[in-house]
């Protein structure tokens, strides 16, 4: 196990997560048992089956557990996946393909698990993607989610669509890295306000949402009408913001006595429908670095290698490669196999994260092989906030932090700039014409 005497902790120059595994080890000697099982998904197939039709038999522990604390709505807010899951289902079979070729007799003692992104030195290429309506699965919303990614050094990314005051995240946070994830409002004056906000709190680094200018179609989220706005449920960065203040005022609107509507009118004015195109781009760019004195501005939801070059033309500092874990689009790309195509494409040119579909070290290590150089991760914090709050996330993202960390010692990577489209054996996209649907 992994010796907490070790004389190479003192040397490294991040900390031995490693040891988070022997601290849940330990527990049963002090009458204690860990938090919680982070277990996600399990494939399985048979002798007699190709990887073409390989089931996954979600949902996995962790998501078990969440969907016994979890409200229906709440529940089926988070799980749900555009159309018929097809696309997620991509995610997962795309990371599937790749496989991690571990090297031997490596000294890995004094392995490095930093990466820089926008001049902020973290503690791994692993951030807290944008997920918005955190009071749906915990009464303190994203509070305790800012104060891990503070306590852990991860970059925290807050949703417009949050449902806390974009200040008293930021207090949360503290000195941690953060981002501010923008749904961009056909209102300029509300935009300028949220964006000076954020700025002024922190967020040092601004990245727009490209493919959510509506919710896509989710079955579950339509049959039930399980959309928390509507009743009033977590609109409090809006209600909380002096432009939009005034719009409710104008239209004669209480939040206060009327918070349905109140909590309709926000949304509606960032899931609109209305779709925005490359023309406002220039602008947006523009008014986020004069706000911010020039920080980077990044789009998210890129699939496309046309798209990628446009971002690239017009001047944005990253992207991030994208399809929303699944939900917006139904029987899109997967994301890894976009993120292949456009690091041949752009790789060079621009900053490229990635998100959807991460479920644990060797995706995050998958997606780094192939070229991304930050990934996030969504679904796993949000089970465990659901779990157990603040606990529960750090439960999740510690031992995602101890797994990766363990990857890099076993599997002979010293540090990320190690890992490189040489560590992966590579398959054929033989995905076939699939009926299997993955939940998680």
């Amino acid at each position: 196990m992994s010796d907490p005497n070790n004389p190479n902790i003192k040397k490294r120059s991040t900390p031995q997560w490693a040891l988070y595994q022997r601290e849940n080890f330990m527990k049963p000697s002090k009458g204690e048992v860990p938090p919680f099982n982070t277990g996600r998904s399990i494939s399985q197939f048979s002798s007699t089956q190709s990887l073409t039709c390989c089931k996954y038999l979600e949902p996995g522990k962790l998501e078990e557990l969440a969907k016994q604390k979890l409200t229906e709505g709440g529940w089926l807010y988070a799980s749900s996946n555009a159309g018929l899951s097809y696309t997620h289902l991509a995610n997962r079979q795309a990371f599937f393909r790749h496989r991690i070729i571990p090297r031997q007799l490596v000294d890995t003692n004094l392995r490095d698990t930093t990466t820089t992104i926008f001049n902020h030195k973290v503690s791994a290429p692993i951030g807290f993607a944008p997920i918005g309506i955190n009071k749906i699965y915990h009464p303190l919303g994203e509070l305790p989610v800012a104060t891990v990614a503070k306590e852990l050094n991860l970059p925290y990314c807050l949703s417009t669509a949050g449902s806390t005051a974009i200040e008293d995240v930021a207090a949360a946070n503290g000195d941690g890295p953060r981002f501010y994830q923008l749904y961009l409002p056909h209102d300029d004056e509300l935009t300028v306000s949220l964006l000076t906000r954020a700025y002024n709190s922190g967020f040092d680094v601004c990245i727009l949402t490209t493919d959510t200018w509506q919710l896509g179609w989710r079955h579950d989220d339509v049959a039930t009408g399980n959309y928390a706005f509507y009743r009033g449920i977590g609109a409090d960065l809006g209600l909380t913001d002096p432009v939009f203040q005034k719009r409710l005022k104008a239209k004669g609107i209480d939040a206060e006595k009327d918070p349905e509507r109140a909590g309709a009118e926000w949304i509606d004015h960032v899931w609109h429908g209305r779709a925005w195109s490359w023309e406002k781009m220039p602008w947006l760019i523009q008014t986020w670095k004069k706000i911010s004195g020039g920080k980077p501005f990044c789009l998210k939801g890129i699939q496309s290698v046309q798209d990628a070059r446009k971002a690239v033309e017009i001047g944005c500092d990253g992207i991030v490669v994208s399809n929303h874990a699944g939900r917006q689009v139904d029987g899109a790309i997967a994301s890894l196999d976009a993120l292949e195509n456009i690091v041949a494409a752009v790789g060079d040119k621009t900053y490229i994260m990635y998100d959807s579909g991460v479920r644990g070290a060797a995706d995050v290590f998958k997606a780094l092989a192939i070229g991304a150089k930050f990934v996030f991760v969504g679904r796993l914090w949000v089970w465990g906030l659901s779990i157990m709050g603040e606990t529960g996330v750090r439960h999740v993202m510690k031992g995602l932090l101890a797994d990766f960390d363990i990857l890099m010692c076993v599997g002979g990577f010293k540090n990320v700039e190690e890992i490189t489209k040489e560590a992966l054996e590579s398959y054929p996209k033989m995905y076939g014409m699939m009926a299997e649907k993955s939940k998680l």
